[in-house]
């Protein structure tokens, strides 16, 4: 007969309580969280109050109208990602629609050259902040709000006045849709936005790129004294991000077919309230792409409302986008606040 022996440290180890599934959810998720499920909330309150609102085309045109800003706000989630602010944006945008519409229209290029050009154009405009920024140690607010007004003049000493794209190109384009079910369609901008979407979350999540980005968020000293290029990145999230703002552009011209100085004008803070609502820390080092996908999609699902409601004024749009950013403002300093005891007491 076998005898089951007892031994002191087995004896007086404390038994482990079972983990319940809450407990087990990380805080960090909690505003990607609560983006998806108030999204979902406005999606079904629409359906309920307003007929037709739960169509298959009604959510399509949520990415058609807002693909530009999809586009951006995925440059500005990398910029937000490693903890800088990149306020030029919507003058990009603004210049590369102007560029555009001048060498096609007045000067008789190509778009096949226009469309590369302008991207260059915006990949070296963000490359140029990126280096200021990260070889004197300039404060990215400061660097990127001077290039918002470079990219805003530039764009006046081009034309004051709009100039209308009359290109055969551009005009096939915009009206070019992808075939889905029910009779719904895509645009080809809305098609941009979801490739250059997944080509994000690829970039962010699983090459080193990504990794030093959300490395140098945490914390840049660590990320230096790991070895990581933090130099190189710096400069490559604002190319990044510059590369983000003219494509934008590109997919703006073809939604509006001009060119004219005052586009996208505060289109730079719709794609930080769109990467905050979203659930990426302003403080950087957490954050998804994929919450900004939701985070813009929020913003398109309170203007649809309005627009079915149709006896709301439009300025509701800013009041609730407003509201819903103290919120999630609020819900990021808590959080932030419980990492900084939890990493005291450890």
């Amino acid at each position: 007969m076998s005898e089951v022996v007892t031994t002191p440290a087995a004896a007086s180890a404390p038994k482990q309580p079972a983990r319940s599934p809450a407990s087990s959810f990380n805080p960090k998720y909690l505003p990607l969280a609560a983006t998806i499920s108030l999204f979902m909330a406005m999606a079904t309150l629409g359906s309920v109050l307003y007929s037709g609102f739960f169509s298959a085309q009604v959510f399509l045109n949520l990415l058609v109208d807002n693909a530009f800003l999809i586009i951006v706000a995925v440059g500005m989630t990398f910029v937000i990602l490693s903890g800088g602010i990149d306020l030029s944006v919507g003058s990009v945008i603004a210049l590369t629609t102007m560029v555009s519409a001048s060498l096609v229209e007045h000067r008789g290029w190509s778009p096949a050259v226009v469309i590369p050009l302008v991207l260059l154009m915006g990949s070296a405009f963000g490359a140029f902040m990126g280096f200021l920024i990260e070889r004197f140690r300039l404060q990215p607010f400061i660097v990127t709000l001077a290039g918002m007004f470079l990219a805003r003049g530039l764009c006046y000493l081009i034309s004051v006045d709009s100039i209308s794209m009359t290109n055969e190109f551009y005009s096939e384009v915009s009206q070019w849709r992808v075939s889905l079910w029910e009779g719904a369609s895509l645009s080809v901008g809305a098609v941009i936005s979801i490739a250059v979407l997944l080509a994000a979350v690829f970039i962010a999540h699983c090459t080193s790129f990504g990794r030093t980005v959300y490395a140098i968020g945490g914390s840049e000293q660590s990320a230096l004294l790991m070895g990581l290029p933090v130099r190189a990145t710096l400069v490559g999230v604002y190319t990044l991000s510059g590369f983000c703002s003219a494509l934008a552009g590109v997919v703006f011209t073809f939604y509006m077919l001009s060119g004219y100085g005052l586009h996208a004008v505060g289109m730079e803070l719709d794609a930080i309230a769109a990467v905050v609502i979203g659930g990426t820390l302003l403080t950087g080092g957490v954050g998804y792409v994929a919450g900004t996908l939701f985070g813009v999609l929020m913003l398109g699902i309170i203007q649809t409302l309005i627009s079915f409601d149709g006896t709301l004024s439009s300025w509701w749009t800013r009041i609730v986008v407003g509201a819903l950013l103290f919120v999630f403002c609020l819900l990021q300093r808590l959080l932030t606040s419980r990492r900084t005891k939890s990493s005291e007491i450890n």
